[in-house]
């Protein structure tokens, strides 16, 4: 059998498969929320998986407010360097905005052992230091997720936004449902599914609201 592949741009092809992707909404007779539709696309573009049209928490208006936090240059946190390197670089840099990730540091590994606790959690201590206003994007550790409860409900530390989608079998939904019951700003994948892939494709869903509709190019 002969397979036919069309050479498309690199543009066509994002353009194409977010097409496809309303498409298959409307098959499903799935119609979303008008702030909350390209976070969605966006993140089942990078999935090809439409479940995520069912299963996203977003907080009351955190779409508005998570795009204000970007206009004024809100750094972000992520728990791993995959989620750090899946930020688009240019567009944080037209907002101004900051990527931190402390798992390379070298205090964070005995920090950790000290403490008993896994290095992503001790890395959401190291950024409750920065006292600044903080986006966290988790997209692998709800151990992280579940530290950054106990920083808010001892009074610690207040995230601005949390991007709370870890992926994997142990503690994962309840660390998500933590977050939820919170007043903190949140999006959240229910359920087991995520990863650092849709932590990142998040961020640059809400960056791209902004830069694009300001016409920069990126």
């Amino acid at each position: 059998m002969k397979i036919l592949i069309e050479k498309v741009t690199p543009t066509e092809i994002e353009k194409r498969s977010m097409d496809i992707i309303s498409n298959e909404l409307k098959k499903l007779n799935i119609t979303l929320d008008k702030e909350q539709l390209p976070v969605i696309k966006r993140v089942i573009h990078t999935s090809a998986d439409f479940d995520y049209a069912n299963n996203m928490y977003f907080s009351d208006n955190v779409i508005p407010k998570a795009i204000e936090l970007l206009k004024n240059g809100t750094c972000i946190v992520t728990d791993t360097k995959m989620a750090q390197s899946g930020i688009n670089k240019k567009a944080a840099k037209k907002l101004g905005i900051k990527i931190y990730n402390f798992m390379s540091d070298n205090d964070i590994a005995d920090y950790a052992a000290k403490n008993n606790t896994t290095r992503s959690a001790a890395c959401m201590d190291k950024a409750a230091t920065l006292k600044e206003p903080l986006i966290f994007a988790i997209g692998n550790a709800p151990t992280a997720l579940i530290r950054l409860y106990e920083l808010y409900k001892d009074k610690i530390f207040k995230p601005e936004l949390i991007i709370g989608v870890p992926v994997g079998f142990v503690n994962v939904i309840q660390a998500k449902e933590l977050i939820m019951q919170t007043d903190i700003p949140c999006i959240i994948a229910n359920g087991r599914k995520g990863g650092s892939n849709i932590a990142a494709a998040i961020c640059n869903a809400l960056m791209y609201e902004i830069v694009f509709k300001k016409n920069v190019e990126i």
